[in-house]
């Protein structure tokens, strides 16, 4: 546990607003991460990590201080944002990419764009799983626990979501395929 952690998290457990908030401050950005791996669009997940907070906050007496907070806080975060998910599906926008050169800007955008559609089009299985490992270099222990699955499940669904991130690449003509 980083140090003040502790003394943050206990802090907060007796009414400090201002621990909490730099609880807040510490993980707000890596709670971001899993939230868009999941609901795939960003004000979406913004709503989900100031909801994730409020009921980590609200549930924080149910957290056991010998356990990773993170890991716990993730999870919160990842039933927070299937929930949000479940209540509503629709596709996310995508980022613009700005560039010097207009050539290299109109290129820079497509490849975005066609790598984002295709992780995105995943099932949420595969994408979630992608998302975190290799957006937000979560490690593969973690991930599991976020998830809620095994580690073996965890590693067999990224070697999944590479193939079918790969093939639909390579249907697209994006990427030429190294097998055939």
């Amino acid at each position: 546990m980083e140090v003040g952690e502790l003394d943050l998290l206990q802090r907060s457990l007796n009414g400090d607003l201002e621990a909490w908030g730099e609880i807040v401050s510490r993980y707000k950005e890596a709670a971001f991460g899993v939230a868009v791996a999941i609901v795939r669009n960003q004000a979406d997940a913004e709503d989900v990590v100031q909801d994730a907070f409020v009921r980590a906050y609200e549930r924080l007496r149910r957290y056991d201080l010998s356990r990773k907070f993170s890991t716990w806080l993730f999870t919160v975060t990842a039933n927070v944002a299937k929930n949000a998910l479940r209540r509503r599906r629709r596709d996310p926008p995508l980022p613009e990419v700005w560039a010097d050169d207009p050539a290299q800007a109109v290129w820079e955008e497509e490849m975005v764009k066609t790598v984002r559609e295709v992780v995105w089009g995943l099932p949420e299985a595969y994408r979630a799983p992608l998302v975190l490992r290799y957006w937000h270099d979560m490690p593969l222990e973690e991930i599991a626990l976020v998830l809620g699955i095994r580690l073996g499940t965890v590693k067999t669904r990224l070697h999944r979501a590479r193939a079918l991130v790969r093939a639909e690449l390579a249907a697209r003509g994006v990427i030429r395929d190294a097998v055939g």
